[in-house]
């Protein structure tokens, strides 16, 4: 690629000027097109030869399945939007009716129809009295006679002391843990609620108690809804966290056809596209950027980092060394476990479109299930009478350090004997060897963002570092918020600043 002159900061972007984006996951891709329609010559580099990331696909059993995120969030119309620009508008669909569980040390209950993060909007729904019991009911009703000011005055704050504080250990321990283990494979001691649930806190101080917070965010009057991911974005899957209707949506045919839609159209804007290409160094030159990958160099005015926190700041440290004081934690490890089984029984769909386990729940490792053919019908339709695709999700964050609960390797049989186990405790139906057709064990090294305490001060202090560099974007989960809907609104509009 020739080098171009980089641009200064507030100068026009000429049609000439070219561009290196450095990852191939959703946010890369998204980025790349944004230059290109911007008339910027763009180059991708991706260090495996799969496109998209954690929106990708595997086989198992002749299915075509989403190997990581397979819903998104409705909260705005960002993913929306992107899929009818593709032409995929047509394959918008709602998950199935009926809901989801969560799985208890006393059993399991069925998960309350509305939330954010598993916070209810009202104390006194049925299915969260169930949970609650009366008196977890009682003492979260008492968010309503609390001070706004409780729990939205400090600078930051974690899930588990804005819900502790307003709504008790009750709330917090079987109906946000199980929600948030799922979505962000994490401890809510830790999570920033500010990143996790942005809004929330400023719809406290607005509407004066937790309850109505969430509720106006259910509404979509404000901030983000919850979905559970079982995937590795969090928030993809949704296991039908929320009843038709609500907060998410998916693909007919998968989430991954949005990656396929969206290479098609980079190959016809003619951005080149180097699978197999990792990018080993980043360094200025008189010009602008120089990457260095598989032993070639890749010149260009603007240079676009969508990769991994931890990863993207390695790369940059030498060419912005305030850059290394900003490095995220890692994300934790996420190992998903897809079985296709011969299993009639499953027809009724005991468990509705899936399961969250609160993580003191005795003798399961698994921290969500996704009953993936009772969640989608296209998918059902797909795998004929009897046949079904069942998903268990394994790697929960360590609230003393943010690691895996369980650090210790496993092996693919090791996962496959846990998912069986699992399986046959959290839809009440036995779940053998001898039923599955084929299975899968995937794995995400760190690919879920995770927004510890103060993390949303530190994306500021990224951004504003790129911003004042003029001729850099850093773009990916960990600095727009997990999940689909967060990512494919805020890349664009982070490549649009670089180029204005």
């Amino acid at each position: 690629m020739e080098a171009a002159g980089a641009a200064e900061p507030g100068t026009p972007v000429e049609t000439a000027q070219t561009a290196v984006v450095v990852g191939g996951g959703i946010s890369g891709l998204l980025a790349a097109r944004t230059l290109a329609r911007a008339g910027v010559r763009t180059t991708v580099l991706e260090a495996s030869g799969v496109w998209g990331g954690c929106v990708g696909s595997h086989v198992v059993a002749g299915l075509t399945l989403d190997s990581g995120a397979e819903s998104f969030a409705t909260r705005s119309s960002a993913v929306a939007d992107l899929a009818a620009e593709l032409g995929l508008a047509d394959s918008i669909v709602a998950p199935n009716p009926g809901g989801a569980w969560v799985q208890l040390p006393d059993g399991p209950r069925e998960l309350p129809r509305t939330g954010v993060l598993g916070i209810p909007a009202n104390p006194w729904d049925p299915e969260v009295r169930r949970s609650l019991g009366l008196a977890g009911s009682l003492r979260a009703s008492f968010d309503k006679l609390l001070p706004a000011s409780l729990g939205t005055k400090a600078g930051t704050t974690s899930v588990s002391a804005l819900v502790r504080a307003r709504m008790g250990r009750r709330v917090l321990e079987r109906l946000v843990a199980p929600v948030v283990g799922g979505v962000h494979s994490a401890d809510p001691d830790v999570l920033d609620v500010d990143m996790v649930a942005p809004g929330l806190r400023a719809g406290v101080r607005a509407r004066g108690y937790l309850a109505a917070a969430v509720a106006a965010q259910r509404n979509g009057t404000q901030g983000n809804g919850t979905q559970l991911n079982t995937g590795a974005l969090p928030p993809a899957p949704s296991a039908g966290l929320q009843k038709a209707g609500s907060a998410v949506a998916g693909l007919r045919g998968g989430m991954h056809t949005l990656i396929s839609a969206l290479v098609a159209e980079l190959r016809s804007e003619g951005v080149t596209l180097l699978g197999g290409t990792r990018a080993d160094a980043v360094a200025r030159t008189a010009d602008g950027w120089r990457v260095s990958a598989g032993g070639a160099a890749h010149d260009a005015g603007l240079l676009v980092v969508a990769v991994e926190g931890p990863a993207a700041v390695g790369l940059l440290t030498d060419a912005l060394p305030d850059l290394a004081s900003r490095r995220p934690e890692p994300g934790p490890d996420v190992s998903l476990v897809t079985l296709v089984v011969d299993l009639p029984r499953l027809d009724a769909r005991p468990r509705g479109t899936g399961v969250l386990v609160a993580p003191q729940s005795p003798g399961i490792q698994a921290k969500a299930l996704t009953h993936a053919t009772a969640k989608w019908g296209w998918l059902a339709d797909q795998a004929g009478p009897g046949t079904h695709v069942v998903r268990l999700s394994y790697g929960r964050g360590d609230a003393r350090h943010g690691a895996q609960a369980h650090p210790e390797p496993r092996t693919d049989a090791e996962l496959f004997d846990a998912a069986l186990e699992d399986a046959s405790t959290l839809l009440s139906v036995p779940v053998t060897a001898g039923d599955v057709v084929d299975w899968d064990v995937v794995r995400w090294g760190g690919a879920l963002p995770f927004a510890s305490l103060g993390h949303r001060g530190r994306v500021a202090e990224v951004r504003s570092i790129c911003a004042a560099d003029g001729t850099l974007s850093l773009v990916g989960g960990w600095l727009s918020g997990n999940g689909l809907a967060a990512i494919v609104a805020d890349t664009p509009n982070q490549v649009r600043q670089l180029l204005s």
